[in-house]
């Protein structure tokens, strides 16, 4: 059912899309040279999308830059509309590479439900699967932008909590949540995540209904970082304010929550055209780690800067280009 659901979704979408084309809402990025001053991709047309979230448009910007400096003739289709958008011009043609996670392609795109804790594996299991959809997933990038919890650090340290399982050990009054509407909802979300970890919801001797607050996901943050009226929050672990505001991410030790490995995806015809962008993008790739994005998202999210300003003042100090 979920499966027939999501095929008539996507069918839907795509003719949507179609109707009315892609286009960028989020100005151009940088003009630059390859570090080394060859071009090879001179010749070669490139059309970059990204959805309309910091993140995902930050790397659309890199990759444009990157490519552009590579010699290659690039159109910038970043900030699509609606998270489906820009996986569905990829597909039908209208966009050539993105970025993309691993966890959002197996359970939305592919429609799986399976848990796959191993990162390598999932990548590997979503890469041949959407092989059949004409799109090619370069290995994962050094980034996990999946679900965490976090605490302040003088709450933490108070506490001596590392690791969700930490939290079981906690006197129930101090195991108080702060979670987002979505995450309370999700089949992958606070219900099943507490039974995991062995404190079930609305228990005594668990987490006792009174102990989750469900807020906006921005005050999340806030009230994370003042410990009230939460010591634990839910975050995104390569978002900016973990690092702005001092927060202590616990490690999911019973690796519950699925991984969301940032990945370049490319049409299968880019890849077939152009297989020297696997390599080029290869160490980029390499160098974004869950901090590097921390700190780049918070430039933007935080500082207010251009996210075509920050990709690529991170490749000319990184060395990929000049």
């Amino acid at each position: 059912m979920r499966k027939s659901v999501l095929a008539v979704f996507t069918a839907i979408l795509m003719v949507v899309v179609a109707g009315c084309g892609l286009v960028s809402s989020s100005g151009t990025f940088r003009e630059a040279f390859l570090a080394d001053g060859s071009t090879p991709l001179e010749g070669t047309e490139i059309r970059v999308t990204s959805k309309n979230f910091s993140e995902s448009v930050l790397l659309g910007k890199i990759t444009a830059t990157y490519l552009g400096a590579a010699g290659a003739s690039v159109k910038d289709l970043t900030n699509a509309p609606g998270s489906m958008s820009s996986r569905q011009a990829l597909l039908n043609g209208d966009a050539d590479i993105l970025w993309e996670y691993t966890g959002t392609a197996w359970q939305t795109y592919l429609g799986e439900t399976e848990t796959i804790s191993d990162p390598n594996e999932l990548w590997k299991r979503v890469r041949d699967a959407d092989r059949a959809n004409g799109a090619e997933w370069l290995p994962p990038a050094a980034f996990n932008n999946t679900y965490a919890f976090a605490a302040s650090a003088p709450t933490a340290k108070r506490l001596n909590v590392k690791t969700m399982s930490d939290i079981a050990n906690l006197p129930v009054s101090e195991r108080t949540f702060c979670i987002n509407d979505e995450f309370l909802s999700r089949a992958d979300g606070m219900i099943p995540m507490l039974e995991a970890y062995g404190i079930p919801l609305g228990t005594p001797d668990g987490v006792p209904k009174d102990n989750v607050t469900v807020m906006d996901s921005g005050v999340v943050y806030t009230s994370t970082a003042r410990s009230e009226p939460c010591n634990f929050g839910m975050v995104y672990s390569t978002d900016g304010r973990i690092k702005n505001l001092d927060l202590a991410v616990l490690t999911d030790d019973r690796k519950f929550f699925l991984p969301y490995s940032g990945c370049v995806v490319l049409s299968t015809r880019l890849n077939k055209e152009a297989p020297q962008i696997a390599e080029l993008m290869a160490p980029v790739s390499a160098k974004l780690t869950d901090s590097v994005m921390q700190e780049l998202n918070g430039r933007i999210d935080i500082d207010g800067e251009d996210p075509a300003d920050v990709a690529y003042d991170w490749l000319q100090a990184e060395g990929f280009v000049a």
